[in-house]
């Protein structure tokens, strides 16, 4: 009898880690299933500095890029300098269906070209877009 009394007040020593391993692999298993969702496609640029830059809403933004080599983008997608026209009327066409304005906003590469950028300005003012922004990085921090 005394044999059965010195079993029972044992204490534990081990950890069973088995139940944690299985949290951890269904756990890894959700997250390398949801990262493929949360990657963005992105257009590397290098956004020049201002100590005056500021955010801005506007209910119908469209937004340009030029990146380094002067290459145009609108909404992410590769666009031609004779494109940018049709674009906007395309986009005001959607705009004036809900009642909204248009408003650009223009990104562009602290390498790119100055006159690529005052191109794609007169571009967008030619073509009836009186309110635009430039794009900057808050060099206040």
């Amino acid at each position: 009898m005394a044999d059965l009394s010195l079993e029972e007040d044992e204490e534990i020593t081990g950890i069973n880690v088995t139940p944690l391993v299985d949290v951890m692999l269904v756990l890894l298993i959700i997250f390398m299933a949801t990262t493929t969702y949360i990657v963005h496609q992105s257009i590397k640029v290098s956004l020049p500095q201002a100590d005056t830059g500021s955010s801005t809403f506007v209910k119908k933004n469209l937004s340009f890029l030029l990146d380094q080599s002067a290459a145009l983008y609108a909404d992410g997608k590769p666009i031609l300098f004779d494109q940018v026209r049709e674009y906007i009327d395309n986009e005001r066409k959607a705009a004036e269906k809900e009642s909204r304005s248009l408003q650009a906003l223009i990104s562009a590469d602290k390498d790119t070209p100055h006159g690529a950028v005052i191109k794609l300005i007169d571009e967008v003012r030619k073509n009836g877009i009186k309110d635009f922004a430039i794009h900057v990085e808050s060099s206040a921090k």
